[in-house]
């Protein structure tokens, strides 16, 4: 009987350790297993403004989902594409701008693939901007 009780309780604490909270990039909190990596973190350089990265980032977030969600003040949007949330923030970072993307499923997951496919868009939208301003 000791045996069994020690498989459940064992059982029990590896549940516990294997759920919990994630942070977002907007800050908040959702449930998932922290110990995934979630997160694809690009940096660009000078043409790329945090004003142009934001704006192309919201144009292929509505274009390839249903972008529902937007800050102005801490450059976030939130989306949701195939029951997958995504969140994109934009930063300056010492004069370039990084743009994290991040994927949640909504049992918790990740998806890594659609985090990568959304960054690879964003940095054709950006470079497609830059080359119109260009001309």
């Amino acid at each position: 009987m000791t045996k069994r009780a020690f498989l459940k309780t064992m059982m029990v604490g590896c549940a516990a350790a294997l759920t919990g909270c994630v942070g977002t990039v907007d800050g908040r909190k959702r449930a998932g297993n922290p110990m995934i990596n979630d997160k694809i973190v690009s940096l660009y350089e000078a043409p790329i403004t945090m004003d142009i990265a934001f704006k192309d980032a919201k144009k292929v977030l509505a274009e390839i989902g249903n972008l529902y969600g937007e800050n102005t003040i801490t450059y976030t949007l939130e989306a949701k594409v195939d029951k997958r949330t995504i969140y994109v923030k934009v930063e300056d970072v010492e004069g370039n701008v990084r743009i994290t993307t991040q994927v949640r499923t909504s049992k918790g997951g990740t998806d890594l693939a659609l985090a990568s496919e959304v960054d690879k868009r964003i940095a054709v939208q950006m470079t497609v901007t830059v080359n119109e301003l260009d001309q």
